[in-house]
């Protein structure tokens, strides 16, 4: 779980008052660097380097996490079947290893990084992290020099990297108390004047704009062989609080998750009408070493698939539930717009436009 002194912090970041007061001038030293390293890049005096191909950059303004990954993934499956071919960059936060990787089903995935590993197994792209993101650009189009657009998770902050779109996402949270870090939640000033960016929102705040996107668990939770469960099937799980003798047929279920939000994960399982005995929320990115998977023996694991990722290789039977997103009509109309006059987008066979 979060140190409280963290929780502490971020509870703090809704509200103008009591420890956000106290941080504020602080606050202000960092909006000031912050502006100063753009106003470098700007006017030359820190430059980015230029790519053969456009970079869609898809990340979130607000610390802690916005359900950007989801949203990455829609993305480059939304290319995908417009015929292009999509590369991936990450900076791959949380891996074990440093420098410039590819990843791939073989490569493990504390090496590589969770978000990382779980958007090259959803879209089958070729993916590259690396520190600094335009290393792992020049590394992806070296490999794969036919790739055609690149699709950046996160890096609306990282200035080196050249960029065509920005998708901005936020979710119910919005942009907090609008003061930057440590007083609020902001990595950077909003509203962000910027060419090419597009608001994606779950919150529906008509104060941000942009598009909506909606995101809702599957009804099915999936194994590691690759088999699937049905929620519905799940509903009737004993909720007693006691584990389950290893005979049994149905074990009660225990929620766990790594993830920025746990919580928020928590309560879509019981919207989902599922009974859980318990849940365990770890810190984002948790490599699950020293992970005790004896304590739960008598329960069934049920988490997201970025911690599946993770749980799987070390022989943990958890089941993962996805996470889909849909991306609006207009969303993708205003992407292919701002793309057109760079990358050659055709319709698949049998695709109709609106």
């Amino acid at each position: 779980m979060q140190p409280l002194w963290q929780q502490t912090l971020v509870n703090s970041w809704q509200t103008r008052a009591g420890l956000a007061w106290l941080l504020w001038p602080v606050s202000l030293l960092y909006g000031a660097l912050v502006g100063l390293r753009r106003w470098l890049y700007r006017h030359g005096w820190l430059r980015t380097p230029a790519l053969p191909v456009p970079v869609v950059v898809v990340g979130n303004v607000v610390a802690g996490g916005a359900g950007k990954t989801p949203v990455v993934i829609e993305v480059v499956r939304h290319l995908q079947r417009r015929g292009l071919r999509v590369g991936i960059i990450s900076r791959g936060y949380g891996r074990r290893r440093s420098g410039c990787l590819e990843v791939s089903a073989a490569a493990p995935v504390q090496d590589v990084g969770d978000e990382p590993a779980l958007i090259q197994r959803r879209t089958q792209a070729p993916l590259f992290v690396a520190e600094r993101r335009v290393d792992a650009a020049r590394a992806l189009l070296r490999a794969h020099p036919q790739t055609q657009i690149i699709v950046s998770d996160d890096g609306l902050q990282h200035l080196a990297l050249p960029r065509a779109v920005e998708v901005v996402v936020f979710d119910e949270r919005g942009t907090g108390n609008g003061w930057l870090l440590p007083a609020g939640p902001l990595r950077e000033p909003w509203p962000r004047h910027a060419a090419g960016a597009l608001t994606l929102q779950t919150g529906q705040q008509a104060r941000l704009g942009g598009f909506v996107v909606t995101r809702r668990l599957a009804d099915f939770a999936g194994r590691c062989d690759g088999s699937v469960v049905e929620l519905a099937t799940l509903k009737a799980v004993p909720v007693a609080k006691t584990p389950a003798p290893s005979t049994a047929s149905a074990k009660p279920l225990w929620a766990l998750a790594a993830i920025a939000r746990p919580e928020a994960f928590f309560a879509m399982l019981r919207a989902q009408g599922l009974p859980l005995a318990g849940t365990l929320a770890l810190p984002d990115h948790f490599d699950f070493s020293s992970f005790n998977a004896n304590e739960y023996k008598g329960y069934q694991l049920i988490c997201t698939e970025k911690d599946a990722v993770k749980l799987w290789p070390i022989g943990i039977d958890a089941l993962a539930v996805p996470l889909h997103c849909t991306l609006g009509a207009d969303f993708l109309a205003a992407l292919d717009g701002q793309l057109a006059p760079r990358v050659p987008l055709s319709l698949p066979h049998g695709h109709k436009t609106t």
